[in-house]
């Protein structure tokens, strides 16, 4: 597996701190939204590398794995068992064999190409196990792909997908993206002799909503606003998504203007209680059918 650097895709350097990386991803998802690029195949290829490095990122024990193993931080887990098991083995982590389980050394194991590296090989099954032999073969890796609704992303539920022969049962987090993909740890292929399972990857497919946009966490919608409200000023309807709410229109509003109702839009991914803003854009409407009553009243007005 190729090394792809999360940080370099978000623009950010290795100290950055959460906000500067929720920063650096909501601003490049906007720039590279398929919605904003719908006929550029390769914008496309850029927001899903985006949401992936944001989702590795963005989570603290996945950042801390993936700054630990690099691109076989998904093995993380695996690894630590049998370095475990082999400090077992020989009675801590003194001598040779310390020094060969040494995370400080890890990188030297990185290997170039095929999924893992002679290390992770000489692991979990591959050619090159001189130092341990290998006591199984890990399952292979699985992906599926689950489309859903934007008003079912906002809301975190359950899921039951068809995947190798089996229902497996998900629970699917509120502010799920476009494009994102996260792993089922163990329920991938089955290992063989003894070997760990493979890992399954589901990628979201979020349909658009024939209402609101979304681009990041924010929404966007187009409200109408009559003529009257406009000039004169009042309240105003706002479709929402959890319901409808009444806003302050200003007097003498013009065509396209733009609100932003803090809290109002999609959920953040994994922050409890936290919403991205509804950005509201009113489009005026001219009244037509006048009667020759009103006609005169505009006339008149076009006069003053």
């Amino acid at each position: 597996m190729a090394f792809i650097d999360y940080y370099q895709i978000l623009g950010v350097d290795k100290n950055a701190s959460e906000a500067d990386i929720k920063k650096a991803y909501r601003k490049l998802a906007r720039k590279h939204h398929p919605d904003m690029n719908p006929n550029d195949p390769e914008a496309h290829k850029k927001f899903q590398a985006i949401n992936e490095a944001n989702e590795v990122l963005s989570d603290p024990e996945k950042r801390k794995k993936y700054d630990q193993y690099g691109e076989h931080w998904q093995h993380a887990d695996p690894y630590e068992e049998a370095r475990r098991q082999q400090q077992s083995q020989y009675g801590g982590t003194g001598g040779t064999d310390g020094d060969f389980w040494s995370s400080a050394d890890f990188s030297n194991f990185r290997g170039s190409s095929g999924e893992f590296s002679d290390f992770f090989e000489s692991l979990f099954g591959g050619p090159s196990g001189n130092r341990r032999r290998s006591s199984g073969f890990r399952g292979q890796d699985l992906h599926a792909e689950l489309h859903l609704a934007l008003r079912d992303a906002a809301q975190t539920h359950k899921q039951t997908l068809d995947a190798n022969g089996r229902k497996i049962r998900i629970t699917v987090p509120a502010g799920i993206a476009d494009g994102q993909t996260i792993k089922l740890a163990g329920q991938g292929g089955l290992g063989a002799n003894g070997g760990h399972a493979g890992d399954m990857y589901i990628t979201f497919r979020i349909a658009e909503d024939t209402v609101f946009k979304r681009l990041g966490d924010d929404l966007y919608v187009t409200e109408p606003l009559n003529l009257y409200t406009a000039v004169l000023g009042g309240a105003q309807t706002v479709d929402t998504l959890d319901g409808k709410v009444k806003v302050k229109v200003k007097p003498e509003t013009q065509n396209g203007t733009r609100i932003r109702l803090k809290g109002k839009g999609f959920p953040v991914y994994k922050k409890e209680g936290q919403f991205g803003d509804l950005m509201v854009t009113f489009n005026v409407v001219i009244p037509i059918g006048l009667t020759d009553k009103q006609k005169e009243l505009f006339t008149q007005l076009s006069k003053l």
